[in-house]
């Protein structure tokens, strides 16, 4: 048995019942009830509740991997540029300018390189794991992965 109830709601929310029904083909009453029957469901609030809680680990999760792997990228730059200035002598003047059309043409091999690795899809960081299992187990003295 269904009892009629008369309910008074703001235009605009009228509106969008009326629109949500021509959609999915369904009565306005049958988008009302749903909805009521939604709000008055005592786990509705619950499994809203479970569906946040698993997005929000998920994000903790990406933001965590995203932290990690921003302080690997710090790391590994602040190490090779205190290596770089450590080795690298001065240069006298007179070599300063083949030195700079040298450091150009590397630059250019360096981002075709980084180009083509990221097309690939291949990341340093992804590499980090395997490197650092192949040399606790004394394999050192083999190449690293090539890079092209």
């Amino acid at each position: 048995m269904r009892d009629r109830m008369n309910v008074y709601l703001p235009s605009d929310l009228v509106k969008g019942i009326s629109e949500l029904a021509e959609r999915k083909k369904l009565s306005r009453s049958a988008i009302v009830e749903a909805a009521v029957a939604s709000f008055l469901s005592p786990d509705g609030a619950d499994k809203r509740e479970a569906a946040f809680a698993r997005r929000l680990d998920r994000l903790s999760r990406q933001a965590q991997r995203m932290e990690r792997d921003l302080g690997v990228t710090a790391e590994t730059l602040a190490l090779f540029v205190r290596f770089w200035l450590t080795i690298t002598p001065p240069l006298p003047p007179d070599a300063q300018s083949a030195a700079q059309i040298k450091g150009r043409e590397r630059y250019e091999g360096f981002v075709e390189t980084l180009g083509r690795r990221l097309q690939k899809g291949q990341s340093f960081l992804k590499e980090i794991p395997d490197d650092v299992a192949r040399f606790s187990q004394g394999d050192e003295e083999k190449e690293p992965p090539s890079t092209n």
